[in-house]
């Protein structure tokens, strides 16, 4: 979201964007955000409201009680921070979940547009949800049934709206928002076109006359050349620069979803035993940081970094992710292969896409993990896969350069990223001055 506000900013609105108090010190405390607040344009405003919610830093602890105080307490101190807003606003942009935006909009008659953060594919695989005759084909595969609906692609399966590890909260929260979205005047995705052309196409078709823009890839891209390095950057950056080109696999699991120290303890054994250079991003408090401590100089491990710019560094050639979707989109963006080891929610389809669809990665964690407790990778396996990933004649690392090249083409002057971003700019435009404000 923030990224694509700066997409609007550089376009000539006003855009306010509203976040907790929390998140104000986070985005201004350097590290641990890419766009901190003094680099944003100055028609980008910054607005807050109490922290009304859990933590960011601990809302992973107890999801359910976080989710409901999403749909229970922003409303109300959201609302009063737009009746003050000056100019008043013309239009309101949300995240899909929030549907209590859409009221806000409909009370105050100004349009609502709703912005997926997951993939296209997941999108359109819940949307189907919502309709009785859904139908299921063979997935050709030893596990779940595909879903048939999804044009040329095996990337939702029926059983990831089912498993375990899915929480029941999410799911209810998702189809809650698949309530309203409709009734908004656009439908946005951090995705870019060429990466979801046959999604994109379907929903577009399905959705009409509700106009579907894919905005991506909506990462931190425009921040690359002139954002400022903070101290743990340049330390970063540093080391990188000592290593040899593509020698480094960049290792990554999210900072929401748990790992057992079980798990942790075969992967940081499993990297020692491959031999390849890794950087490693750990969580504070977690315990591989002593595990690597034997490593000889091939490793580094940190609390924290700037992915994109690391994933970006010419070191780095490999890209062992949780597959959530901005890592997703951002390994693309790199043109690196990656390693996909998903934890929950829809990360299972995101990776199937990056393994199955687009064929740019390996899978390291297989889909039966999924249906009951975790199941360890073991350390013989984490070391196979990782040389496996950073063999420089594999298919996958040229198809990642291939995907990396649309990447650059939506990016360019004239590209599908801006044609989308003037349409979308212009019905809102357009919007205001049919209602008048």
């Amino acid at each position: 979201m923030m990224n694509l506000c700066r997409l609007l900013a550089g376009r000539g609105l006003l855009v306010s964007f509203v976040v907790t108090e929390e998140w104000l010190q986070l985005l201004g405390s350097g590290s641990g955000s890419s766009a901190a607040a003094s680099s944003w344009p100055p028609n980008l405003r910054i607005r807050t409201i109490p922290n009304v919610v859990p933590s960011e830093r601990t809302r992973g602890t107890d999801f359910r009680k976080f989710i409901q105080a999403i749909y229970t307490k922003m409303e109300g101190p959201t609302e009063e921070l737009i009746e003050g807003l000056q100019p008043p606003a013309d239009s309101i942009l949300t995240t899909s979940l929030l549907a209590w935006a859409a009221a806000i909009a409909d009370r105050r008659n100004i349009p609502v547009c709703s912005l997926c953060t997951e993939s296209p594919a997941v999108f359109l695989a819940f949307h189907h949800f919502e309709n009785p005759d859904v139908q299921l084909k063979p997935s050709g595969k030893e596990r779940d049934d595909a879903l048939a609906y999804l044009p040329r692609t095996d990337t939702f399966l029926f059983g990831d709206a089912q498993s375990s590890t899915s929480s029941e909260t999410i799911i209810r929260s998702y189809k809650k928002a698949l309530s309203w979205f409709a009734k908004s005047n656009a439908l946005l995705f951090t995705s870019f076109y060429e990466l979801d052309r046959h999604v994109i196409d379907a929903l577009s078709s399905h959705l009409l006359p509700l106009p579907v823009y894919p905005l991506g890839p909506s990462i931190p891209h425009m921040t690359l050349a002139d954002e400022p390095l903070d101290d743990d950057t340049k330390i970063s950056l540093g080391w990188l620069d000592s290593q040899p080109e593509c020698s480094v696999v960049y290792i990554a699991l999210g900072s929401f979803a748990p790992v057992s120290a079980d798990q942790m303890e075969a992967l940081a054994d499993g990297l020692k035993l491959s031999g390849v250079r890794f950087f490693w991003v750990v969580r504070e408090g977690a315990e591989p940081m002593q595990e690597l401590a034997g490593t000889g100089g091939m490793g580094l491990a940190v609390p924290w970094c700037d992915q994109l710019r690391v994933l970006s560094h010419p070191s780095v050639g490999g890209f062992l992710t949780h597959c959530g979707w901005n890592s997703v989109l951002e390994g693309v963006f790199a043109g690196v292969p990656m390693l996909a080891f998903p934890l929950v929610w829809d990360q299972f389809p995101n990776s199937r896409s990056v393994v199955d669809d687009w064929k740019v990665g390996f899978r390291l964690k297989e889909e039966a993990g999924r249906q009951g407790g975790e199941v360890v990778v073991p350390k013989e396996d984490v070391a196979k896969m990782v040389k496996k990933l950073m063999d420089m004649e594999c298919s996958e690392r040229k198809r990642a350069k291939d995907l990396q090249g649309k990447c650059k083409e939506a990016l360019g002057e004239g590209g599908s990223l801006w044609r989308n971003l003037d349409s979308f700019v212009q019905g809102l435009v357009s919007s205001k001055k049919s209602t008048g404000n």
